[in-house]
């Protein structure tokens, strides 16, 4: 795969990611991704912004951080497939072991969320 290609991926599947939580959470007070935030220029307060929805209410808004390992093989006898994996494990390393090529990229990004505190009515 191509860097241009799996840029374009790795953009692509969080986007439809954002956009199906958002679909997931249609019933209930959460946003991900919201609009019109208010960012926090604090560095004491542990929140990303704040989301103004009215006057006297603020809703924070926190960041929450994606840490992914995304695995890439290419076997001669068989198709070649992508997997991710969570966690720390080495950052854009290729190897080969026998007749398989191994390639792993590490792709590190924050989405905002508002969190529900409330149902919708």
């Amino acid at each position: 795969m191509e860097l241009h290609e799996f840029i374009t991926e790795t953009l692509v599947q969080i986007a439809k990611g954002v956009e199906n939580a958002n679909s997931t959470l249609s019933k209930c007070s959460a946003v991900v991704n919201p609009k019109n935030v208010n960012y926090n220029k604090d560095g004491n307060i542990r929140t990303y912004g704040w989301l103004t929805e009215t006057e006297e209410r603020l809703r924070a808004v926190h960041l929450i951080e994606f840490d992914v390992l995304v695995t890439a093989t290419k076997d001669k006898e068989k198709k070649g497939g992508i997997g991710v994996a969570f966690g720390n494990i080495g950052i854009g390393a290729t190897r080969t072991h026998g007749e398989e090529s191994i390639a792993q990229n590490r792709i590190k990004f924050g989405i905002p969320m508002v969190l529900p505190n409330e149902q919708k009515v």
